[in-house]
């Protein structure tokens, strides 16, 4: 698979290299039987619609909630752990030998070929506080590919759901191939990098660039509904720094299926594991790899970069 260093970065050979990685890799026919992706789906769907319909009740309702911190400005709340308890009793029942990944419990390993990557609620800060922008994300790798992915907003009853080589679809109407978009019209959405206040600095040149750019941006703290945003023509582009494998498998799935481009900051599709991501239109996303050096720079390289937990 070829990859681009950061020292490498050329528009018609990152090009190149992500046609590579696109036709090597396998789709979901050529790895799964239509009975068992038939039954995959159905189980996933759903799982996400039940925990949507729990999520969309305690957000309305009002009602306190028990809140733990996991870290600093980093939040688990119930609603977290009773959807994501449902989410892999469903999985789990249906698939007792697949190994599961989700945000709040170990990995509950078995399969290593066949593993569900699972966020019950992105965006916990945001349920917090009833701020309106919060999703489910599940994502289903075979073999280290992401075949299957789904990433629902309950509050506003959006599926967004893509299968590898057959296309992406929201509340299932097909979405269409991205449009290029002139830089001067796009709309890029970002996170801020809550987690390592340190990199502060270095990702405010990054805003700065894309900002004086850009029609405009938006940090609207859900990674994995900006990126489904993506898919949809929404938003143009994505960046952002320290996210973990479920904020973005099933995502960056609904992406690839648009005919979008999704890379590290190093231009290789290790995302998952380095959890730095850009992503966008062919014409965006390669805006965004020139704006966002200042925090290559400050970031370790890939092969120095240790994830506290990989995709299996």
């Amino acid at each position: 698979m070829a990859i681009i260093t950061a020292q490498e970065i050329n528009a018609d050979a990152f090009k190149e290299a992500m046609v590579k990685n696109s036709q090597q890799t396998p789709s979901l026919t050529s790895l799964l039987p239509p009975r068992e992706a038939h039954l995959a789906r159905t189980t996933a769907r759903l799982a996400i619609f039940e925990a949507g319909a729990y999520i969309r009740e305690k957000f309305q309702s009002q009602a306190a909630l028990l809140v733990e911190s996991k870290g600093s400005f980093d939040y688990v709340t119930e609603v977290d752990r009773w959807c994501e308890e449902l989410i892999l009793h469903r999985l789990r029942s249906a698939f007792p030998d697949h190994t599961l990944m989700s945000e709040e419990r170990p990995v509950e390993n078995h399969s290593p070929s066949h593993v569900w990557i699972v966020d019950p609620l992105d965006g916990t800060t945001n349920f917090i506080h009833g701020f309106p922008m919060i999703a489910i994300s599940i994502a289903f790798s075979i073999q280290g590919t992401v075949v299957m992915g789904w990433v629902y907003d309950p509050l506003r009853r959006e599926l967004f759901e893509a299968h590898k080589g057959a296309g992406a679809w929201c509340n299932d109407r097909p979405l269409p191939p991205m449009a290029p978009t002139p830089l001067q019209e796009a709309l890029v959405a970002t996170g801020f990098p809550f987690r390592a206040k340190d990199l502060l600095d270095p990702y405010l040149e990054v805003f700065k660039a894309v900002f004086s750019k850009v029609s405009g941006i938006r940090r609207a703290g859900s990674a994995a509904l900006d990126l489904a945003y993506v898919a949809a023509g929404r938003v143009q582009g994505f960046w952002e720094t320290g996210l973990k494998p479920w904020d973005v498998a099933a995502a960056a799935l609904l992406i690839q299926e648009t005919a979008g481009v999704v890379t590290d900051f190093w231009g290789s599709p290790a995302y998952l594991e380095n959890g730095h991501i850009v992503a966008g239109s062919s014409m965006v996303h390669r805006f965004l790899m020139d704006s966002v050096a200042p925090l290559r720079e400050a970031l370790s390289p890939p092969s120095n970069t240790a994830p506290k937990r990989r995709v299996p």
